[in-house]
Parts: C-alpha cells; sequence; structure tokens
C-alpha cells in the first residue's frame, strides 16, 4: 500500500483544550477527514461519522488494543468493507500496524495505533514524510540539472487518430 499524507500549513493546535477539537481538525490536516464544515450535507457533525468514531472511540481511546474488523463491524454497525476502507487509509498514513497474519496468510488480522501510542506512531509517519521529501528533491535537483542542459524543442505531436491507431 503506498504511504500518503496530506501536508498542510497550519499552525500547532495546542491552544485548544478540547480533545474531539484537536482531534478532529488533526485528522482532517493529514487528509484522513474531509476537510467539509461540521454540518455536513445530511449526515450529521464530523464527530459521528464512522470515520472519525473509528478513531477515536476505538483505536485512540485503546491505542495498544488489537481491534478485529469484525468487531469493528459490530460496535460501529457498519459493513465489512467500509471497516476496511477506513482502516486501509490509516494504514497508507502508517499510523496502523496489523497484527496476526500468519505467513500463510490464512491467520486473523487485528489492528492497532502502531506501537500502541499515537505519539509513537506519528514518528514512523514522519519519518515516511520526510523520505518522501527527500525522494521529491531528488527528482527536482535531476530536473533541475537536466534544464541546466538546455530544454530541448518539442517534438511535433501526432495526430489524434493516427496515435490510436485508426485509419481516419
Amino acid at each position: 500500500m503506498p504511504f500518503e499524507l496530506a501536508l498542510h500549513y497550519s499552525t500547532p493546535l495546542t491552544p485548544i483544550d478540547d480533545v474531539d477539537e484537536v482531534l478532529t481538525e488533526f485528522l482532517r490536516l493529514i487528509g484522513y477527514l474531509p476537510e467539509v464544515d461540521d454540518g455536513r450535507a445530511g449526515d450529521g457533525p464530523v464527530t459521528e461519522s464512522l470515520a472519525y468514531r473509528l478513531v477515536r472511540d476505538c483505536l485512540v481511546k485503546e491505542p495498544a488494543r488489537l481491534w478485529y474488523p469484525e468487531e469493528l463491524v459490530a460496535l460501529l454497525d457498519t459493513s465489512k468493507p467500509t471497516i476496511y476502507r477506513h482502516l486501509n487509509r490509516l494504514k497508507a498514513l502508517d499510523l496502523l500496524e496489523q497484527v496476526g497474519e500468519s505467513a500463510d496468510g490464512k491467520g486473523r488480522k487485528g489492528y492497532r495505533i502502531r506501537y500502541g501510542n499515537l505519539a509513537q506512531a506519528w514518528d514512523f509517519t514522519e519519518a515516511n514524510a520526510q523520505n518522501a521529501l527527500r525522494r521529491y528533491r531528488e527528482t527536482v535537483n535531476h530536473l533541475q540539472h537536466l534544464l541546466d542542459k538546455g530544454l530541448p524543442e518539442r517534438k511535433a505531436p501526432r495526430a489524434a487518430g493516427k496515435e490510436r491507431g485508426s485509419k481516419r
């Protein structure tokens, strides 16, 4: 699964003492929750959404606990594909670890906050972000090197019909 993280310039949320407000805004900033107002079109407040409840009422409330998808389905009253969609989004952020799958892939999979601690899990996410930014830097440096050699003339584009192999 690819690593995915939204980066937004933001001031730290340290002046805010409401855990739900800080958690909601943090999850929006990193791209897990949508950037919408709390009165979402008919769905109710974001804090009542499945995505938020999964994080707050399960994973963050008991970060060291191993949560099984079947258990989350029952607790959050939703479908298994929906639970997996949200778990996969959190795994893409490298905040979750998957535990319990055997080598043959037939074990029961459980999920929890990586290292059982949100701050330590974030260290892992941050390291991945730094690696991604370093790779972007290498690409930008390479591109600049190529540009310093001079921008070659562009090749004339092919006609649309010929490009697809049709004989118009």
